[in-house]
């Protein structure tokens, strides 16, 4: 499914579907794949909910001044991008997508100049498989106030700091040992952003055949 105007107008009833002045919006699981035209058309928006879809990029949201809560679990996410001009931003929710440790870096770097986002969700991403993801994360988001639901400790703060240069290094060898030895993703069964979407698609003509009147 596509965010059309319509969507966002059958959406915000609440609002008398006054998309100007939206303040809030729920796209969660609409198999939606791409994120479009809410930046144009809700640039008073504070709250986005789209979890449980099949997105893969994060797109068009660099216009939304006043978002504060974006949350994106549960979708195709490999890398954290495109969310500089959220200078409100508070809390990102990417709890369960597609990050591992290839695009970890590229994407704390991107999160970097969102200086009030305090809140942070990744479980459940690949890369925090890896054992120095935390500090990872922490030394380089001085800004964050808690991780995964768990407040940042001081003594948490000093010790990333103090890592980080062995992190890095952790970072470029884990990073090599994935290329080098790659998983089967090309496996049927396998978990992974193909195979997820089709997965979702399948679940959701079935959801739709059960619900058509007879």
């Amino acid at each position: 499914m596509r965010i059309t105007e319509q969507l966002l107008r059958q959406r915000s009833e609440h609002n008398d579907g006054l998309l100007s002045e939206l303040e809030e919006v729920a796209l969660h699981q609409f198999e939606i794949e791409k994120i479009e035209n809410i930046d144009k058309l809700c640039k008073h928006l504070k709250i986005l909910l789209l979890q449980n879809n099949i997105i893969e990029k994060i797109e068009n949201v660099q216009r939304l001044k006043e978002l504060e809560y974006l949350n994106l679990a549960l979708n195709n996410i490999t890398k954290v991008e495109n969310l500089k001009g959220c200078e409100s931003l508070k809390k990102l929710d990417l709890t369960v997508n597609f990050i591992d440790v290839t695009g970890l870096e590229e994407s704390v770097f991107n999160l970097q100049a969102n200086e009030k986002l305090d809140d942070l969700y990744l479980m459940g991403n690949p890369c925090t498989e890896w054992d120095g993801c935390r500090l990872f994360v922490v030394a380089h988001l001085p800004q964050l106030r808690q991780l995964d639901g768990r407040v940042i400790t001081p003594t948490e703060r000093i010790e990333a700091a103090r890592r980080l240069p062995a992190l890095k290094m952790q970072l470029v060898e884990e990073i090599r040992k994935k290329q080098t030895n790659p998983k089967k993703e090309e496996s049927a069964t396998a978990y992974t952003t193909e195979n997820r979407k089709k997965m979702y698609l399948d679940m959701a003509r079935v959801s739709h055949s059960h619900t058509k009147p007879r």
